[in-house]
């Protein structure tokens, strides 16, 4: 009996197999080259959230309410930090307060979220949306979230008085922040010197003598330096209005000390309260505390460069 033999199937040739396995390799490296040389994934020109309440995303979250908070922060820190770093005209951080939003309805306890949220929020463009009134609004609900919370009305506190320059308003939260448990002992003289900083001279006096009956000692200590201070601020203040007087009678400022007090009759060179004369800018006229002094610098607001030394 003779056995069929079937006949094999033909190959293809091993030389056209190894060139079709080389192009391919070769397309494949210049796609990745091109790919690294400028290739952006695609976003779209508005981004987009799936979610736009809270509450439904609360809902969805099936129970891992805190988990999800955590996934929504990573993501709101990704994308504040994105926006940061990508070309100016595309700095668009209008989803940084709804990612905030939700982290914070997820989580009402999330105290990183809160503040830091805050800092991203007040940071002016092109470095972030420059909205201190929705940071104020996030402190706020985490307020309403934790009232004994010191933290946020510090935190407000600050954003009214760098951002805002509100220094009455800045006062306030500090203060309010003051009276919270487990405040530090630095809250409450905070809001006596901004009160000074902002111009509100007779509040912050009256502040800064309730602390001087402290029987904390370096409080009461501090109270009286900071009350030598606004004293001071009164004597620059009148001073300066000598200065000007001077300036518009003799058409300059006065170069020096021994001019100004031959030519306003003064009793002498003044003196702060530590003794140490009061610096005159012969430039300017202008007159501070001397650098010397323990007094020096003065709580002025928006304080720019410092006063000359005598």
């Amino acid at each position: 009996m003779s056995l069929a033999l079937s006949t094999p199937a033909p190959r293809p040739a091993s030389g056209r197999l190894v060139v079709a396995v080389a192009m391919l390799l070769a397309l494949s490296a210049g796609v990745q080259v091109i790919r690294d040389r400028g290739w952006q994934p695609y976003e779209p020109v508005t981004p987009l959230l799936w979610f736009q309440s809270g509450g439904l995303l609360k809902r969805a979250s099936l129970g891992f309410r805190n988990l999800v908070a955590d996934t929504y922060w990573i993501r709101a820190v990704v994308y504040y930090g994105g926006k940061r770093r990508s070309p100016e005209k595309n700095r668009d951080f209008g989803l940084l307060d709804p990612l905030l939003t939700f982290v914070t309805t997820l989580d009402p306890q999330f105290k990183v979220a809160y503040r830091f949220g805050a800092i991203f929020l007040t940071e002016a463009y092109p470095n972030g949306p420059g909205r201190p009134d929705r940071a104020i609004a996030l402190l706020q609900r985490g307020l309403e979230a934790s009232p004994s919370t010191w933290e946020y009305s510090h935190d407000i506190g600050f954003v009214y008085y760098w951002w805002l320059q509100d220094y009455k308003a800045a006062a306030r939260w500090f203060e309010r922040g003051a009276q919270q448990p487990g405040a530090p002992v630095w809250l409450k003289p905070l809001a006596a010197t901004t009160l000074a900083a902002g111009g509100d001279r007779q509040s912050s006096r009256q502040i800064w003598r309730q602390l001087g009956d402290t029987d904390i000692e370096w409080l009461r200590r501090n109270a009286q330096h900071r009350l030598l201070q606004i004293d001071a601020m009164d004597v620059v203040d009148e001073l300066n209005r000598i200065v000007q007087r001077f300036t518009n009678r003799a058409g300059r400022p006065p170069r020096d000390w021994g001019e100004l007090i031959a030519g306003e009759r003064l009793r002498g060179l003044p003196l702060d309260a530590t003794g140490v004369p009061y610096a005159l800018d012969p430039a300017t006229g202008h007159i501070d505390v001397s650098r010397q002094s323990t007094l020096w610098p003065l709580p002025w607001p928006q304080r720019g460069t410092g006063p000359a030394t005598p």
